[in-house]
């Protein structure tokens, strides 16, 4: 890990929380600590922009604004909710969240971090995040945009070793407002020191920065090197472009209780179709008809949301 001296974290927590009160995002979930509404919050943040997120988070803890509640929900309204958000599975396992929280600690969100993290849904990121947020806890979360910034300033590249990334993160905690460092740094990330073209001179973090300092060409080879391999499939031919149709056109039926789901959908022919079906049925998302007449037919599935 890079030495970093206490009197150098001093000036970098200084500086970097004077960059966020001035120009931080003013997102809808940084405005509370409650344990169940950041953990909301960070569940919807996960893959998806921020402040889409932000706006999904205020219907959503409106309806739900309790693990209770979440957990006596219906599926099929938290799926029909989460529409717009993407990678579905996040909803059926933030209600299994709400369902273990219930369960094994009384309806509050436990504040030790390796309880957080056994939740369902809850990896170590989102669990240190919900620690510092809500809890106070001196733990550096590191997500996509924190590992970038650390790992450009302190080490040169946007790819450092995991371990020793996490220990520099904790190390950076200030003891007050953890929180708010926390918000800080995904702000830096997100908002300056982006995967290209960084606005490193609006970098709170420029003079400490190594990568800054590299020469133009080693600066290019870290920010462009790429993985030669096959072209990328384009989006709408893969199984996730399919399975958001499908729980889109699920979602379109309201209260009906089964749907004929009919092939081809974009590219997609009825035995990818059935496929995908299966697969969503397995994760909990949809399912599937059991009358063998239905079921039989050549053109597809059948299939309701979960309820």
């Amino acid at each position: 890990m890079p030495l970093v001296t206490p009197a150098r974290r001093s000036r970098i927590r200084r500086r970097v929380l004077a960059w966020y009160a001035a120009r931080g995002r003013p997102l809808a979930f940084r405005r509370t600590t409650d344990p169940w509404l950041v953990l909301v919050s960070e569940v919807m943040a996960q893959q998806t922009q921020a402040a889409r997120a932000a706006d999904a988070w205020e219907r959503f803890t409106a309806r739900w604004p309790t693990p209770g509640a979440l957990a006596e929900a219906a599926t099929a309204d938290v799926l029909r909710e989460w529409r717009g958000l993407g990678y579905n599975r996040r909803a059926v396992a933030l209600q299994r969240a709400a369902r273990a929280i219930v369960a094994e600690h009384g309806g509050r969100v436990p504040d030790d971090l390796r309880a957080l993290g056994r939740l369902p849904g809850i990896g170590p990121y989102s669990a240190r995040a919900v620690a510092a947020l809500a809890f106070g806890r001196r733990v550096g979360a590191v997500d996509t945009n924190v590992r970038r910034v650390l790992g450009r300033a302190f080490f040169g590249t946007r790819t450092p070793h995991a371990a020793a990334l996490q220990v520099l993160a904790d190390a950076l905690v200030p003891a007050r407002q953890p929180g708010v460092w926390t918000h800080a740094l995904m702000d830096v990330g997100a908002t300056v020191c982006r995967i290209r073209e960084p606005r490193c001179a609006a970098c709170p973090l420029q003079s400490w920065c190594v990568y800054t300092r590299l020469t133009p060409p080693a600066f290019d080879v870290i920010e462009r090197s790429r993985v030669v391999g096959p072209p990328a499939a384009r989006f709408e031919a893969t199984s996730r472009w399919l399975r958001g149709r499908l729980l889109d056109r699920l979602r379109e039926a309201g209260e009906a209780r089964w749907v004929t789901v009919t092939g081809p959908i974009g590219q997609h022919d009825t035995a990818a179709i059935a496929v995908a079906l299966d697969a969503m049925a397995r994760d909990g998302l949809v399912e599937l008809g059991a009358e063998p007449a239905t079921a039989r037919l050549p053109v597809g599935e059948v299939a309701t949301l979960r309820a």
